[in-house]
């Protein structure tokens, strides 16, 4: 099947499968089917709380509410009601009385998932919730899959696949940065990125198809260093996106914070003082700390992943061996390593080893036990490291505001910086931004080389499918389904 493109004056051929529909495109049978029942779910967590909700969607979301709703002069019939109202009354399961509720009204196409949508605000106790829940879909509605607001919301067109994926980034983000990112991808952030890239690949693949159709009147004399010039303008911006994906991980997940040190220099002392509480054994004896503690700390509004490690030190103890090897492991992962050095003890080779796995890495450098009599200055440790140094005492609590402004300050000053750039946080579209990558490359290759154009063609195409994954147009119903059963219930 063929379709074409206007560029100037200039019929351009292009496939049906280069089209710039923003509707997805994948295998639609099943999910026909599905989308022509009505579903329901509560939408608010299973605790005990001062409102509960539990929302309808679907063709025959009207249907249902109106079976079991009354309004409080029994006089209201729901259906009759304005779309984007909220009504007060009763629902009943048959003649008993079940909660007193706020229902409101959205009918389509203004709605999360485009469809007739209902949504009752009663009461939040577990036990009334069910019991609304129980009653709505005795009445005509089945029990929503997980993420099947979102994906329905998702197949109507009403957001694309980076969007709907977003929903869940925002519900599970850990601090502000996570959040922002989030909201900004749910606001279209990272599909604008993408279908501006893919506007400029469509133009020239249309270009390259017209041409060759037709050679009469669409000459390509002179059009491989044309197209060379696009290619490596919108290579650069897929490697600036991907750029981000570092930082885009370390929005969402948290920054990889591993305390090294030799035993008993301080860093038990120190993940206690930083998380509040006692969470790791805080003895003399060294090599206490056998394995890796991991805890959430929020600093600044940014999230820490703190790991305690098993002091570094040559121990023919098997135990704790294995506790040293992997430390040296999380090392080498760490997006910032906090070096506990005690104070009050010289350095010896096992701080050389230490330092050597600073070579590259986010580091600070922590002078501990300035309570005691002081064995090594703190200039020694930045001449020899290179890494900020900051004085404190875990033990007397003191020092760890200015480990805090040192971190902040890595954040902001640039080091490691958020703005308000387009961030890749998904593992999914950044596998597709290499792919496109890598496709843009083979195009370079081909007119550096003096292939023919049907080779720009191809790869350009490939390229473009690529960048089309991250916003759910021709994917397939299989990847779908996986990305929505990681949704909450409700959602």
């Amino acid at each position: 099947m063929r379709s074409y493109l206007f560029i100037g004056n200039k019929k351009c051929r292009i496939y049906a499968a280069c089209g710039v529909s923003q509707t997805p495109i994948i295998e639609q049978a099943s999910e026909e089917k599905k989308m022509e029942t009505t579903i329901a779910a509560i939408s608010t967590a299973m605790s005990a709380s001062g409102i509960g909700i539990i929302r309808i969607s679907g063709e025959n979301a009207m249907d249902v509410i109106s079976r079991i709703y009354r309004s409080k002069g029994g006089k209201k019939k729901i259906k009759e009601v304005p779309t984007h109202t909220i009504h007060y009354g009763y629902i009943y399961d048959g003649e008993e009385l079940i909660d007193e509720v706020l229902v409101m009204i959205m009918h389509a196409p203004r709605t999360f998932t485009g469809e007739d949508t209902v949504e009752i605000d009663c009461h939040g106790g577990v036990y009334a919730m069910q019991r609304v829940l129980d009653t709505v879909l005795k009445n005509g509605a089945e029990i929503a899959e997980p993420g099947e607001f979102t994906k329905r919301a998702f197949l109507n067109g009403r957001m694309d696949l980076s969007q709907a994926e977003a929903v869940m980034d925002v519900i599970q983000a850990k601090n502000e940065y996570a959040l922002r990112s989030s909201m900004d991808q749910l606001r279209g952030s990272v599909q604008k990125a993408i279908r501006d890239i893919r506007e400029k690949l469509i133009y020239h693949i249309a270009y390259i198809e017209s041409a060759l159709d037709d050679p009469e009147h669409i000459s390509l004399d002179g059009y491989p260093q044309e197209l060379l010039e696009v290619v490596d303008n919108e290579q650069k911006e897929v490697k600036r996106l991907l750029k981000t994906s570092s930082d885009g991980k370390m929005i969402q997940e948290g920054i990889q914070t591993v305390i090294l040190g030799k035993p008993n220099a301080g860093k038990s002392s120190l993940l206690n003082l930083l998380i509040g509480e006692n969470r790791a054994i805080v003895t003399d004896i060294a090599g206490t700390t056998r394995d890796i503690l991991e805890e959430y700390i929020t600093l600044h509004g940014i999230s820490l992943k703190i790991i305690d490690t098993a002091g570094i030190r040559e121990t023919k103890d098997i135990v704790e061996k294995i506790g040293v090897d992997r430390a040296r492991e999380m090392a080498q992962k760490a997006d910032l390593i906090l070096y506990v050095v005690d104070s009050s003890v010289p350095l010896d080779e096992n701080d050389e080893e230490i330092m050597e796995m600073l070579t590259g890495k986010k580091a600070i450098i922590l002078y501990n036990k300035t309570d005691l009599q002081p064995e090594i200055q703190p200039e020694i440790l930045k001449e020899k490291t290179g890494h900020p140094v900051i004085p404190i005492s875990a033990k007397e609590e003191k020092g760890i505001t200015e480990l805090e402004e040192q971190i902040k300050d890595m954040f902001f000053g640039g080091e490691i910086s958020f703005n308000d750039e387009v961030y890749i946080t998904n593992a999914r579209h950044k596998a597709a931004l290499e792919e496109a990558d890598r496709s843009l490359d083979l195009v370079r290759n081909s007119i550096e080389r003096g292939m023919p154009e049907d080779f720009f063609s191809i790869d350009l195409m490939n390229a473009y499918e690529n960048l089309g994954k991250i916003l759910g147009e021709s994917v397939g119903e299989d990847l779908v389904n996986e990305i929505f059963s990681k949704f909450c219930m409700g959602k």
